[in-house]
């Protein structure tokens, strides 16, 4: 299996502190965004929302992992360090949640324990298979208490990347802000993106238009 972090270079995630400190402001500017939105919009979605982590948090989660946490994704968790388990929990662009840092550790432990597993069942050579490197970092998932499939930052690229209990692996989006930007753009304008649409049951955000048909009854496209 091709590894999402093999990537051509000059593709690897920049170390430049000025360029660090861009990624930083973006994740932040397009965060508030999507938090002015909720709030205005969607209530019940916005009450979900953890507070935001503190740096003894973060720095206990990197030792943790075994990987420093890249500041954009720093900059998120100290806004919100994940949502509340809800039925609409999975309220995030993809219809995905953002994870608390417990279950963040939580899938890192469980996907290293599997590349453990792997290594030693068979040597690493040009057959090798890639369940998960240390510098994955998991950011959502298919819902608060479901971590079956999801999102995690590749840290030695930058890249969003898909997983899911299959062992399936691919990248997703450019980076984390390209993640939070096309999501904030998607609610401020929802005519300009295609399905699945930003759309409201009761006081929740909900993708749709939703598949279960109870749930499509209710749902609401937002106009904008």
């Amino acid at each position: 299996m091709s590894a999402p972090s093999e990537v051509p270079e000059g593709q690897a995630q920049a170390s430049d502190p000025r360029a660090e400190h861009l990624h930083v402001r973006q994740v932040t500017a397009a965060w508030r965004r999507i938090e002015s939105w909720l709030r205005m919009h969607a209530p019940d979605s916005h009450a979900l929302l953890e507070g935001g982590a503190s740096e003894g948090e973060i720095r206990a989660l990197e030792e943790a992992l075994g990987a420093e946490v890249p500041a954009p994704l720093q900059a998120l968790w100290r806004l919100c360090a994940g949502v509340h388990s809800s039925r609409h929990s999975a309220f995030m662009l993809g219809r995905r949640a953002l994870m608390s840092l417990s279950s963040v550790l939580q899938v890192h432990r469980t996907e290293m324990d599997f590349q453990r597993q792997e290594d030693e069942r068979q040597p690493r050579g040009d057959d090798e298979f890639t369940f998960w490197r240390p510098g994955w970092i998991p950011v959502l998932s298919f819902r608060a208490d479901d971590f079956s499939s999801g999102l995690y930052l590749d840290t030695a690229t930058g890249l969003l990347c898909y997983w899911s209990r299959f062992a399936e692996r691919w990248p997703k989006y450019e980076s984390l802000t390209a993640y939070l930007e096309e999501m904030a753009d998607a609610l401020e304008t929802p005519g300009l993106i295609e399905a699945p649409k930003p759309g409201l049951i009761d006081g929740s955000l909900v993708w749709g238009p939703p598949t279960n048909p109870d749930q499509r009854a209710l749902w609401v496209p937002f106009a904008g």
